[in-house]
């Protein structure tokens, strides 16, 4: 799974990204994170599976679910305390949870 983190400059979301990247290896899973701002989205969604919204952005939330939408992207806005997860282990479950979500609802 891809996933990109999404900030208004890329700072915080490289935090993020690094987080889950190492929860998501230390469980063993082949997922990579990355870090983008809201300028690099359109490039960065076409390599990507879930966009993870910095809550910051939430009023530009609905613009990038139709960005990303277009490319069949899911986009999850991360809650307001995700900078306290210094482990990246409970961003990584809202992930799997949206993931999961999704391919239910696919199923269907």
């Amino acid at each position: 799974m891809r996933i990109l983190v999404v900030c208004g400059a890329g700072a915080s979301s490289t935090f993020v990204a690094q987080r889950i990247q190492r929860a998501a290896h230390d469980r063993g899973l082949p997922y990579s994170a990355s870090a983008g701002t809201v300028r690099s989205l359109p490039i960065d969604l076409t390599a990507t599976d879930i966009v993870l919204v910095g809550p910051h952005l939430g009023p530009e939330l609905e613009r990038i679910q139709q960005d990303a939408a277009i490319e069949g992207v899911r986009v999850l806005l991360l809650p307001e305390d995700v900078f306290t997860d210094l482990t990246g282990i409970r961003t990584l479950a809202l992930v799997e949870e949206a993931m999961g979500a999704r391919e239910s609802a696919d199923t269907v």
